[in-house]
C-alpha cells in the first residue's frame, strides 16, 4: 500500500483487477501461471513492478525479462526510482556489460543483495544463480520461446509465473494458445493517455511512410 499510495499517479480499475489477481494467486497454495494482456500504455509494468515488489517484502527475490536492452533498461529505471527508498535492489543484467559488471551483479544476485533482477536473454544463462527466486515476470512474451521462459523458471524453486504481452489476443484463442495459464485484461487506459492506432501499410509506400510516420515525428521532437 505504501508503495501504490507513493506513485505519482492513481491505479485505474483495470489495474487494481489485475493486481488482485494476481496477489491472490501469489498467496495461494499453488504456482501462479498468468497472462496479463493490455495495450501499450494501459499500465501493465506498474502491475509487474507490484507484483516483484510483493514477492520482494515477503522474503523472495523476483526476475523481469525483456526482449531489448533499451526496455530492460527503461524498467530498470523506473523500477530503481520507485522503488529505492523502500530499500528495494533492483540490479540490471544485460549482454553489453563489461564482464567485470557482469560478475559484480552475479555475485550481489547469488547472496540475495540484490531483490530484483531486469534484463534480456542474459538472464537465462547458466552463471545466473539466484538465492531464492519467488516470482518470473516476461514481458513481450510473444518475443520468446516457450523453453526460454522455463530456463528462467528453472532458476527457482517453482516459482510463481506471469507473462505481458500487449499483443491483442482474443480470449477463446487465448485459451487455446495459453490453455495453461489464467488470463488477466487491462482494458482501460490511465487519463490522458493518447488514443493507439495501428496503421498497415503496403510495401511500396514504405518510404512515404518512413518520412510521414518517423521522420517527421522525430522532427517534432
Amino acid at each position: 500500500n505504501d508503495i501504490v499510495n507513493s506513485l505519482p499517479f492513481k491505479l485505474t480499475k483495470a489495474q487494481n483487477r489485475a493486481l488482485d489477481e494476481i496477489l491472490d494467486d501469489m498467496r495461494s497454495s499453488t504456482v501462479m501461471n498468468r497472462l496479463v494482456q493490455g495495450d501499450v500504455g494501459s499500465g501493465k509494468t506498474v502491475v509487474a513492478l507490484l507484483s516483484l515488489a510483493s514477492a520482494v517484502l515477503n522474503g523472495y527475490q523476483g526476475a523481469l525479462m525483456a526482449p531489448t536492452e533499451i526496455l530492460a533498461a527503461q524498467h530498470y529505471e523506473s523500477f530503481k526510482e520507485t522503488l529505492e527508498i523502500f530499500n528495494i535492489k533492483s540490479e540490471l543484467l544485460v549482454g553489453s556489460l563489461t564482464k567485470k559488471q557482469k560478475e559484480k551483479v552475479l555475485d550481489k544476485v547469488k547472496n540475495q543483495e540484490v531483490d530484483i533482477l531486469i534484463g534480456t536473454h542474459a538472464l537465462i544463462e547458466d552463471k545466473v544463480e539466484f538465492k531464492n527466486l519467488g516470482i518470473v515476470i516476461t514481458d513481450e512474451q510473444h518475443r520468446f520461446g516457450v523453453r526460454q521462459r522455463g530456463r528462467l523458471s528453472n532458476k527457482g524453486d517453482s516459482p510463481d509465473i506471469l507473462v505481458m504481452t500487449a499483443t491483442p489476443i482474443p480470449r477463446t484463442l487465448a485459451l487455446i494458445l495459453y490453455g495453461d495459464l489464467d488470463i488477466s485484461i487491462i482494458d482501460e487506459l490511465p487519463p490522458g493517455r493518447q488514443p493507439i492506432e495501428t496503421i498497415a501499410i503496403e510495401h511500396k509506400i514504405r518510404n512515404e511512410a518512413y518520412e510521414n510516420l518517423v521522420r517527421d515525428e522525430v522532427q517534432k521532437g
